[in-house]
């Protein structure tokens, strides 16, 4: 199973479980879902949330998306970041875990375990 994350606003993601479908605010856009691996997701977060409430960790189950999933390094700046060209079905999202920065306003990894599933 490989397992790509997406960090989003917890009432966004709460509107797409009811939906059955998600879509970022940057969609239209960019084109593509943002996603990261395990290893760039908290880069991700302290570089672009810093500090900010409310959200949730995506984690989903990359194998299971209808819609492409190109690894790509669309900066040039020699790393390949996983997106989703295409709807995110709420079904290939094994758990939407809260995404909560510390005291520093910076983020860690929640700890997940694959066989986890969402409530």
């Amino acid at each position: 199973m490989g397992l790509i994350y997406h960090i989003t606003e917890a009432a966004r993601w709460d509107a797409a479980r009811r939906q059955g479908v998600y879509w970022p605010a940057a969609f239209g856009s960019d084109g593509f879902i943002h996603c990261s691996t395990a290893a760039q997701v908290v880069g991700v977060a302290n570089n672009l949330y810093r500090g900010q409430a409310g959200l949730v960790l995506l984690v989903i189950d990359a194998a299971r998306v209808d819609a492409p999933v190109v690894y790509e390094d669309l900066y040039g700046a020699g790393v390949d970041f996983p997106h989703i060209y295409g709807p995110l079905p709420a079904s290939t999202v094994l758990t939407a875990l809260p995404f909560t920065p510390n005291e520093d306003g910076c983020f860690t990894l929640p700890a997940f375990t694959p066989t986890q599933e969402e409530e």
